[in-house]
């Protein structure tokens, strides 16, 4: 026999909730003369086959054909005043919620002005309101299914994210010069996303963002970049790279730490020849015939093992970090010795 509730009301005050559902699990079947008890902040709305329908506020109501029309147009001539009807009830929660979370859980990656490339991570918080309980539950609960307070907030977050990557795209500006320009970025997520909250009955009261910073590896490349200032010519780049394979050397120590400076200086130097070898040909044309030199320099040595081609990719990241070769450059050489680095690894 089917349970018949005569009293529709939650409990509770919702404390963390967006929507609650009545029951819990399957339809309920009301009738004419149920008690319909709502608190202030919220609103219950009727709900069924899909569709968000009569809309109840703070109050004790009594239900009747009359604040139930959409309901009775929906069953038919087959409802009557003593027959059961079979609904959901979803209670909306319509206070403001602060202190929301949101962040990216990729890294973003964008064109920079000074760096070529860069990646970003950003968090925040935004707070919002159901403006209109019946756009909302046919907006979340009807179209996407969603009705558990984690579920909806994943789903908020998801736009938020979406708009800031957005914004990040057109912006045009290098990871350089957002710090300054956080609390206008944080009032331009906000507007773009305004209307994708507004669409399902939700009022976008804020949005802050609380940090944006860039990845491992860009922060790396910052650092490289900001050490060796702009670099020109390869010249300057072999004498950094053996700046700092002295530095490593004498860390360690001891007889050992000079042998190992040898070491470093005699790979980073083979290393930096090599790779300036390889970008001289692939950015200059062929050049003309010119008369024979004297007496022409011994070929570089050609990287053999799995850490000098992985030294060797290192060395060009930081060129594309530093401007010093262009990104079809990059791409290409870096490309080449991915390729042998794999190689190598697999023996």
């Amino acid at each position: 026999m089917a349970r018949i509730f005569d009293i529709i009301e939650l409990p509770d005050e919702m404390a963390g909730d967006i929507v609650r559902r009545f029951p819990e699990q399957g339809s309920g079947d009301f009738r004419i003369g149920s008690q319909v008890i709502v608190r202030e902040s919220q609103a219950a709305v009727f709900f069924r086959d899909g569709k968000a329908l009569d809309v109840f506020g703070p109050g004790r109501h009594t239900i009747t054909t009359a604040n139930i029309p959409l309901l009775v147009n929906l069953i038919g001539k087959a409802f009557s005043g003593e027959t059961p009807f079979k609904a959901e009830v979803y209670f909306v929660s319509t206070r403001e919620f602060l202190d929301l979370k949101w962040g990216t859980p990729e890294p973003i990656t964008i064109r920079d002005a000074v760096l070529r490339m860069a990646r970003l991570r950003a968090f925040g918080t935004f707070a919002m309101q159901v403006a209109e309980p019946q756009l909302f539950v046919n907006q979340i609960v009807g179209a996407q299914r969603l009705y558990r307070t984690a579920d909806i907030e994943r789903f908020l977050r998801s736009i938020i994210v979406t708009k800031l990557t957005d914004l990040l795209g057109e912006l045009g500006r290098s990871i350089l010069d957002i710090p300054a320009m956080i609390e206008e970025l944080a009032m331009g997520v906000r507007a773009k996303a305004e209307p994708d909250f507004a669409a399902r009955g939700l009022l976008l009261k804020s949005v802050y963002i609380e940090s944006i910073s860039p990845t491992e590896e860009t922060a790396k490349a910052i650092d490289q970049a900001a050490a060796m200032g702009a670099i020109g010519d390869m010249d300057a780049y072999l004498k950094y790279q053996a700046a700092l394979g002295m530095r490593e050397a004498a860390q360690q120590g001891g007889a050992g730490g000079l042998t190992g400076a040898g070491v470093g200086l005699g790979a980073g130097a083979a290393m930096g020849i090599t790779m300036a070898q390889m970008m001289t040909q692939a950015m200059q044309k062929p050049a003309q015939p010119a008369e024979p030199a004297a007496a022409a320099p011994a070929a570089p040595k050609t990287p053999q093992t799995a850490e000098e081609v992985q030294a060797l990719l290192d060395n060009l990241d930081a060129q594309l970090a530093s401007g010093a070769i262009s990104e079809a450059t990059y791409q290409k050489l870096y490309a080449k010795w991915e390729a042998k680095l794999k190689e190598l690894q697999g023996k």
